[in-house]
């Protein structure tokens, strides 16, 4: 089993940019896929985006739109969410999660087994 911790949120100016990380305990990273979701206020939970476990194939939310990049660190068995251009509707929670089954990157946070404690984001106008 695999413990995930968040970390890197805070409060951020319109167009700036963050660097959310997720640190995996337990297990590597390299067992699971990984994904990144997130959850304002009143709204359901939201993918943002996932790697499979080799990182060979990312997915992306469609509201990225290019401005956000997940990338991976084997050798500290940590995944990183970039974001950039922000804007104050990415005010959300930010979660990450593993899937057992680690060749698929899916979209639905029903199917992750693991989360993290999340952090907040907050985007001011």
């Amino acid at each position: 089993q695999v413990q995930l911790v968040e970390s890197g949120g805070g409060l951020v100016q319109a167009g700036g940019s963050l660097r959310l990380s997720c640190a995996a305990s337990g297990r590597t990273i390299s067992s699971y896929a990984m994904g990144w979701f997130r959850q304002a206020p009143w709204k359901e939970r939201e993918f943002v985006g996932g790697m499979t476990w080799s990182g060979g194939s990312t997915k992306y939310g469609d509201f990225v739109k290019g401005r956000f990049t997940i990338s991976r660190d084997d050798a500290k068995n940590t995944i990183y969410l970039q974001m950039g251009s922000l804007k104050p509707e990415d005010t959300a929670v930010y979660y990450c999660a593993a899937d057992r089954v680690r060749s698929r990157v899916t979209v639905t946070a029903g199917t992750y087994d693991y989360w993290g404690q999340g952090t907040q984001v907050t985007v001011s106008s």
